[in-house]
């Protein structure tokens, strides 16, 4: 019994140790909590670029399948589908800051920012593509008939639907777009993920800054998922009503 006691407080007192050492020592926690505010960053106006640049897309592919014009802007959106879905996140990020950007000084951010946009960009418009051409071609018709033209019915009735139809696909969208940016030190950038490993190279222990990484990663997740099943809710009530 008392060799058992000994290990626990061994054990603890060994966890302590470490934990002071990785975290505490030198104000290291501070590299996790930075670069979580990098990823954040990130990720929101990535996700912003994405959602503009993939609704854009998703219109001119829908509007080429439903009425055959935009013929020239829709093989430049396949194309554009083609490469990015095609290729790999992390050369795509790596192109853009050493080949692109490569004679030209400018923000880190801005170049994680388009990349990641770019990225998700392709997948958003597949999403909104797909929540669009879900909806019923008789709303369509329902709208034309009360004499509106084909913008106003995509915007009025077709778009609030597709939105409902795709909402889990988005939330899926940004939970995929947070845990990519963890390559953004590839580029320099002091993200989480670079945070747990400048903490590794300065304390020689990789378990507990690469756990720690791992467990705010599931805990950003988690908030994300929760407020995507919330807005779920609130919008099967609304249908309801």
């Amino acid at each position: 019994m008392e060799a058992v006691w000994n290990w626990i407080v061994q054990t603890v007192t060994g966890f302590g140790d470490d934990f002071y050492l990785n975290f505490v020592k030198e104000d290291r926690w501070k590299y996790l909590t930075n670069g979580l505010l990098t990823t954040l960053e990130i990720t929101v106006l990535a996700v912003v670029v994405g959602i503009v640049l993939g609704f854009l897309v998703a219109i001119v592919r829908t509007t080429h399948d439903h009425t055959g014009k935009l013929k020239l802007l829709n093989a430049v959106c396949k194309l554009y589908l083609t490469v990015i879905r095609g290729t790999p996140v992390m050369v795509q990020v790596l192109l853009i800051y050493f080949g692109i950007f490569a004679s030209v000084n400018v923000p880190k951010l801005l170049v994680a920012v388009l990349a990641f946009g770019l990225n998700s960009g392709a997948y958003v418009a597949e999403i909104f593509r797909s929540g669009i051409m879900a909806v019923d071609v008789g709303q369509s018709e329902a709208g034309r008939s009360l004499g509106l033209n084909y913008a106003q019915t995509t915007w009025n009735i077709v778009m609030p639907q597709a939105l409902k139809n795709v909402l889990p696909a988005l939330g899926n969208e940004l939970i995929v777009l947070l845990k990519e940016t963890s390559i953004s030190g590839y580029i320099a950038m002091d993200d989480l993920t670079k945070g747990g490993n400048i903490i590794r190279s300065q304390t020689y222990d990789a378990f507990l800054p690469l756990i720690a990484v791992a467990a705010i990663y599931l805990a950003v997740v988690l908030i994300l998922q929760a407020g995507v099943n919330r807005l779920e809710r609130r919008l099967r009530k609304s249908d309801r009503r």
